[in-house]
């Protein structure tokens, strides 16, 4: 386990053109789980997020709105603070660029990076693009003219600037991608820079003079029309957050453990970030972890499209707490993620509420039905050593997955524990066990869950905190540093205790609860229900086509743990294309030469790069997944229904 004794943890500071979306609540969640699992394990942790708020798009967007660019700022400023606060984020610091001490900050290290020979005047001529705060060689352009990240005509600027030796630290640079494998995650982003760096830097203009909206040079400068330029301003708030240029007392959090972007900012970050701080002689961050965008129907999401996703009313719909596990659940760490609430919908049924809140309720059932609702756990090692190790092995892998911004798989690898339990409740099954009078080791098997549900608990907790604190009231323990020790370094067993009832966690969701006018898809239809099943007409069944069909080819699909493709032949002149989470319970081996039932008429979707074109009807419970099949061999295209 790691031993640090401080960690410094940061959001990129959020640019007030617009409020946050999806993709910034995507950002914060995994900065505030990592802060709350480094507090919980004993760090002093220090976390900052924040606003951007200078710069030529915020002044001119003011102007449109008719306000100065402080009131304009002040109000999309306040918009994303109050988000995180009510999300609960566990911030340190929420930090402005119009702060006071960040301005001083930043020009005391415009000074020291002159001091250093690093700061020269020139006159700057080239292509600059408003919208992305981003200047442009001719060779990067689109068609000469547009911006190549977001497509908009540039404007040709020459006017009087100061520059910034970049060209001067390409070799350091280098040297720092090579030395440190993982300061830029995922690696393969690392790849991109370093290919980026090779062809050559050129020094960068780091102030303006043609608008007015930022940070002062120096005064001892004596060029009062120089503002910096927005994205020297902005990168320095990671050192004028602990205090630099003023009161120093935070400056011993630095370095950063983790600078957490997304990918569309990671070459300010991996590029002008060190260098800048090599300039000022400060160490680098241990890591600069870029994730990829949050699309809607496999499109970047914009105003201009009309498909951003709120993420407040994603919450206020689904769960805070359930919105926090799906989004950091759902994709990996580098790459883009679409969102749909079927897909959220199917991890809160599935992962969250069979798996872990069934699971819970099996345990307050069965402890309540055997043994008055007290748990002894003294003889779970000697009864379900195996299973007991097998958990131990996860929980053991767990920390250096969140530290590597493997998230994905940190929750994956979670969810172990959660199908050792269940399925050790089906292969030895208590019931049976107590009607053979095996009271010991019916007591010892119901201990192993309450056990495992408890190291879960506290593993869980920095991604859902108020869920895992019921889980652990329930337990009869605290979720503490103490207790993470206690259970999860020291591998102790719970106490003796009596569990507590406590309601279910995670009421199934049949449909989806929110309007798709917000979220652009076809608005719900109105309908009957019966005994909360939402009821359709014989027309509505009949646009669904499901038809038997034999899997002629299967293969596992690189870096995914739950999917395998398939070809199915279902009559057709050539076979089916299907992409389908089943890893888990089936083999490829399994499968081959088999027979299912497809729905055969779904629109074409792509999963991890591949094309499915239909999906496998099956059934899950808690004993596990089956796939439904015909019940004697039928052809291949034979309809269902």
């Amino acid at each position: 386990m790691s031993c640090e004794k401080s960690v410094y943890i940061t959001t990129p500071i959020y640019y007030v053109n617009d409020i946050a979306h999806i993709g910034h609540a995507y950002t914060t969640i995994i900065a505030d789980s990592i802060s709350r699992y480094s507090r919980l394990i004993g760090h002093d942790t220090f976390f900052l997020t924040g606003t951007d708020e200078h710069g030529q798009k915020i002044e001119e967007s003011a102007k449109a709105k008719g306000k100065s660019p402080k009131e304009y700022a002040d109000a999309i400023s306040a918009t994303f603070k109050n988000l995180w606060d009510e999300f609960e984020i566990s911030y340190d610091v929420f930090i402005r660029t119009t702060d006071e001490n960040h301005k001083i900050g930043a020009q005391k290290a415009f000074e020291v990076m002159a001091q250093k020979g690093d700061i020269y005047k020139d006159v700057y001529s080239g292509h600059y693009c408003i919208s992305c705060e981003t200047f442009f060689t001719k060779n990067q352009l689109l068609e000469e003219e547009f911006c190549p990240e977001c497509g908009k005509a540039t404007t040709i600027v020459e006017e009087e600037s100061y520059f910034f030796r970049l060209s001067k630290y390409q070799d350091k640079l280098l040297e720092w991608y090579e030395q440190n494998p993982s300061c830029i995650l995922p690696k393969s982003k690392r790849n991109e820079v370093i290919r980026f760096v090779e062809g050559g830097l050129e020094d960068l203009s780091i102030t303006r003079t043609s608008f007015d909206w930022g940070v002062k040079i120096p005064k001892s400068f004596n060029d009062p029309k120089h503002v910096m330029y927005v994205w020297l301003d902005a990168l320095m708030n990671y050192l004028t957050a602990l205090g630099y240029g003023g009161d120093e007392k935070n400056m011993h959090y630095w370095p950063a453990r983790v600078h957490l972007i997304g990918k569309d900012i990671l070459r300010f970050h991996a590029i002008y970030w060190p260098a800048f701080l090599m300039s000022l002689s400060l160490p680098l961050p241990k890591h600069i972890a870029a994730h990829g965008w949050w699309t809607r129907d496999g499109q970047k999401m914009s105003k201009s499209k009309g498909n951003v996703v709120n993420p407040k009313e994603v919450a206020n719909a689904y769960g805070l707490e359930n919105f926090r596990y799906f989004m950091l659940r759902e994709v990996p760490f580098g790459g883009d993620g679409d969102f749909s609430q079927k897909a959220l919908i199917d991890r809160i049924n599935s992962d969250l509420g069979n798996d872990l809140g069934n699971l819970l309720n099996r345990l307050i059932g069965m402890s309540g039905k055997y043994f008055e609702s007290t748990i002894d756990s003294s003889n779970v090692a000697h009864y379900y050593k195996e299973e007991f190790d097998q958990v131990k092995e996860s929980i053991d892998k767990l920390e250096p997955l969140l530290f590597e911004m493997q998230i994905h798989k940190y929750l994956e690898e979670l969810w172990r524990p959660l199908n050792i339990a269940n399925k050790a409740i089906d292969k030895h099954q208590p019931w049976v066990l107590m009607k053979e009078e095996k009271i010991d080791e019916a007591m010892a098997l119901v201990a192993l869950i309450a056990n495992i549900l408890a190291r879960v608990s506290v593993m869980l907790h920095p991604v859902m905190p108020k869920t895992t604190v019921k889980i652990a009231a329930s337990l009869g323990f605290e979720i503490t540093n103490a207790t993470w020790k206690k259970l999860i370094v020291n591998n102790d067993l719970l106490a003796t205790f009596t569990i507590a009832q406590v309601p279910p966690l995670f009421p199934r969701i049949e449909e989806p609860q929110l309007q798709e006018n917000e979220l652009k898809e076809e608005p719900k239809k109105e309908c009957k229900k019966e005994e909360g099943v939402a009821l359709i007409g014989i027309d509505d069944f009949f646009k669904t086509s499901i038809k038997v069909g034999t899997i002629i080819e299967a293969q596992e699909i690189e870096k995914s743990d739950r999917l395998l493709l398939l070809k199915v032949d279902i009559g057709e002149s050539s076979p089916r294309q299907v992409v389908a989470g089943i890893k888990e319970f089936y083999s490829p081996q399994d499968l081959l030469n088999t027979q299912i039932c497809l729905v055969a008429n779904l629109k074409p979707a792509k999963l991890m790069g591949n094309k499915s074109e239909g999906m496998i009807l099956a059934a899950k419970d808690t004993n596990g997944l089956s796939l439904i099949r015909p019940e004697a061999p039928k052809t291949n295209g034979t309809t269902v229904g």
